[in-house]
């Protein structure tokens, strides 16, 4: 049995790792942590889980943390670099939802989060917790950097076609689109139903600080000698709670010449061993609510009018493979689990 811990429960992916945890058959949570609610049942803050925990939310305690397997972070970015340090020196395995440990260019984090950071030698070490791409090096990692949400639905999309080197990597074009429970769970007026519902609209269009990390994710994979990988990056809010529709456009490059079929075969060859990557049939759109609190990521790929542009649909529940539930893959690939381990409900329907 893996003893766990989260730092930082309140959230709303604090939330949802509690929710997935609660049935997972090889974990036990022993400490969720929160300054401000320290002594509050669990199950008073969030009734949902009524029966499942009898824990009490505590102050972070580093021994206490120490005394586990594995500690999740679930906490605002700039949070986890103050205190992971202290768990790695004490062998702790560590699993970061926040950005802390995602970019290995510290300047440029520096620059897109407004802050210094605390632990710039541990994030070179992190090991970026995409398992489509990093599964033996998550399996060895002692300290993961759980992807963003953004960044997981739009780099699956894209990484078939920059891996195979058939399209051009300077002219991506993402159009992505988020339920309002990206933005964390906290009072703000834009953020608001009365400000939403019945509303469309984008945001950080000028710039939005996931674009390095999915620049730096798809330059990872990329063919060598390529030229390197630039992302235009637009995403918007949805009047919904939980989901991400990614729409990606790509120009298929001068050397490259797939057709339809062998554009399906060439993401379904891909993704065929991926047991939480779903390519739908030619000609599908896929639709968030079939991802609704899983950690699947549903795919489609189209070339419109038989043109040279390249258009790819990528939906997942950004609070599952987005964050808490992908957090739990990587943690099952870490301790040798099989990798569906808590994993496997299908998608909430209505």
């Amino acid at each position: 049995m893996i003893k766990v811990a989260i730092v930082g429960g309140t959230g709303y992916t604090g939330v949802e790792l509690l929710r997935i945890l609660a049935t997972h058959p090889q974990v036990k949570v022993t400490a969720i942590t929160s300054r401000s609610l320290k002594g509050t049942p669990v199950a008073e803050l969030f009734p949902s889980l009524r029966g499942h925990y009898d824990l009490a939310f505590c102050e972070p305690n580093v021994e206490q943390l120490a005394s586990c397997d594995l500690v999740f972070f679930a906490t605002p970015h700039g949070v986890a670099q103050a205190q992971v340090p202290a768990l790695i020196e004490r062998g702790v395995r560590v699993v970061d939802l926040s950005a802390d440990f995602r970019l290995k260019d510290i300047p440029s984090w520096e620059a897109w989060y407004g802050q210094q950071h605390a632990a710039p030698a541990l994030a070179k070490e992190a090991v970026y917790g995409l398992p489509e791409v990093n599964r033996a090096d998550i399996a060895a990692a002692q300290l993961v950097a759980c992807p963003g949400c953004y960044p997981t639905a739009i780099q699956l999309g894209w990484i078939p076609l920059v891996e195979a080197g058939v399209v051009e990597p300077s002219e991506l074009i993402a159009s992505a689109a988020s339920g309002a429970s990206g933005a964390g769970r906290q009072a703000k007026t834009d953020l608001i139903l009365a400000e939403n519902s019945d509303n469309f609209r984008a945001y950080s269009a000028a710039g939005h600080r996931h674009l390095p990390e999915i620049e730096q994710g798809l330059r990872n994979i990329q063919p060598l000698g390529a030229n390197p990988v630039k992302v235009t990056f637009v995403p918007h809010l949805l009047p919904m709670v939980r989901g991400i529709h990614a729409t990606l456009f790509a120009k298929t490059s001068s050397s490259a010449s797939l057709s339809p079929s062998e554009l399906q075969m060439l993401f379904e060859q891909r993704y065929k061993d991926e047991p939480f990557v779903d390519v739908l049939p030619a000609g599908s759109h896929p639709q968030t609510r079939s991802v609704r609190g899983t950690n699947m990521c549903r795919i489609s790929v189209m070339q419109p009018q038989d043109r040279d542009t390249l258009v790819v649909m990528s939906v997942i529940d950004n609070l599952a493979k987005g964050a808490s539930a992908q957090a739990v893959q990587n943690m099952n690939i870490m301790f040798g689990l099989t990798e569906t381990l808590g994993l496997e409900s299908p998608a909430l329907l209505p």
